[in-house]
């Protein structure tokens, strides 16, 4: 098969996107398929091959609703042009799929979309696009989900779409095949008895960064305890604000001066694109807790290259998530694939992982208009100091994580029903 992904960012760009699509592209590749991606040009990219995928960069960047920008032309004539069987669009509202919306439906080659749960369903500025989305997706041979009950496929069922496929996300079988060696511990100055929780994400306010480290601060906690935070980012510059007054602009022309304001009330901070006051107040927390040694607590925040990442995964006694804004957290199923027990807020789709997974605990936490959860810091942290002090517990999510990962929720397993229904779609009459 000759299968081309389109993606907006790609390798070396990380993110949770970029991580499913490399992982099923290799793999694919590596089954002797012919792959391709287009995405977006990047200037630290070196090569336009990655492990026998080919990378068709194109300077493109924004979406419908913000306006897009470069090579839209020579992006939409590559795509006409049908040098490959199978299209494979990873997410909506982004210019990989939004600037083909109107050639689409004249596409002789087959396409899959993976709408990845429509983050601006409840945002006013979007409300025309996803009024003219469900006749964009029924042009498509399938619509994946990663979830069974989540706003995108609600979405689908709402509008009566009939081509929807369920396939899962999942972690590395190679990656996390080792065993961890205390390295990252040791490296880290820790005891070992010492508890060690990890969370990961993005540090741009919106991963929980801030809310899990009040909850640490509070939890009472038995002997030693470090916190660590990891993301790749550094605190919001003038770009993002840029970014958020466009996005403004964007909905006051689309939608008017009462519905923006309303928009902005309920959401000003998120619309600005940060939380102005994040920083600091994270900043203050992790203070407060490092200078008290007395109380056997610290917090680290980190950035570490992939593989002391997976050490920290492997050798870590509980994972922590309270992002505010998910879709189906790639970060649980790695937390099951070391056997690392997780406590996650119900946001995306973690609560069917739980289910799924059984590796993990559900910390309550209610979700607002616009979609964002947001946990008190005093329940997590009660959760916490329970699972902390409950070892047979931890031990139980520990078997259950790791064992539903070699079962089903692996990147060998997934890539292979991807496999499956591509052959099945270029082997079946498309529908007019």
């Amino acid at each position: 098969m000759k299968i081309l992904f389109c993606c907006e960012f790609f390798h070396p760009s990380v993110g949770g996107a970029q991580e499913v699509v490399k992982q099923i592209a290799l793999r694919l590749a590596a089954r002797g398929h012919q792959v391709g991606v287009a995405t977006s040009f990047l200037e630290n990219r070196q090569s336009d091959q990655y492990r026998g995928v080919a990378i068709h960069a194109f300077n493109v960047r924004g979406n419908k609703v913000k306006g897009m920008s470069g090579e839209i032309e020579r992006y939409r004539n590559f795509i006409r042009d049908g040098a490959y069987d199978l299209i494979f669009i990873y997410a909506a509202q982004q210019w990989t799929l939004d600037a083909i919306l109107d050639d689409l439906p004249h596409l002789k080659t087959r396409t899959v979309l993976v709408p990845c749960g429509y983050s601006g369903l409840p945002d006013p500025a979007y409300r025309d696009y996803f009024a003219q989305l469900p006749d964009v997706l029924r042009s498509f041979d399938a619509l994946v989900y990663h979830a069974h009950d989540y706003r995108d496929v609600r979405f689908a069922a709402q509008h009566g779409l009939d081509n929807s496929v369920f396939v899962p996300n999942g972690a590395d079988d190679l990656e996390f095949a080792r065993e961890g060696d205390g390295g990252f511990r040791r490296a880290q100055g820790m005891v070992d008895d010492e508890l060690l929780l990890l969370t990961v994400g993005s540090l741009n306010g919106a991963k929980g960064h801030l809310e899990i480290a009040e909850a640490f601060a509070r939890a009472e906690i038995a002997g030693k305890a470090t916190l660590v935070l990891n993301g790749n980012a550094m605190p919001p510059t003038g770009d993002a604000l840029g970014a958020g007054l466009r996005k403004l602009l964007v909905m006051l022309k689309a939608r008017g001066a009462v519905a923006t304001m309303r928009f902005v009330a309920g959401r000003l901070l998120h619309a600005l694109g940060f939380r102005p006051d994040y920083w600091e107040r994270l900043r203050r927390v992790m203070d407060a807790v490092n200078r008290r040694p007395a109380s056997g607590k610290r917090i680290l925040m980190i950035d570490l290259p992939r593989q002391e990442l997976i050490g920290a995964f492997l050798e870590a006694d509980l994972f922590v998530f309270a992002s505010l804004i998910e879709y189906s957290p790639l970060v649980l199923f790695e937390a099951c694939a070391a056997g690392l027990p997780f406590l996650t807020v119900p946001v995306g789709n973690s609560r069917e992982i739980v289910e799924w997974t059984q590796g993990g605990e559900l910390c309550p936490a209610p979700v607002d208009g616009q979609g964002f959860t947001r946990v008190d810091p005093q329940v997590l942290g009660a959760h916490i100091a329970r699972l902390a002090a409950d070892p047979a517990r931890l031990a139980e999510l520990s078997a259950n994580g790791r064992r539903a990962w070699q079962e089903h929720y692996n990147w060998d397993t997934i890539s292979r029903q991807y496999e499956a229904l591509f052959s099945r779609l270029l082997h079946s009459p498309k529908q007019a």
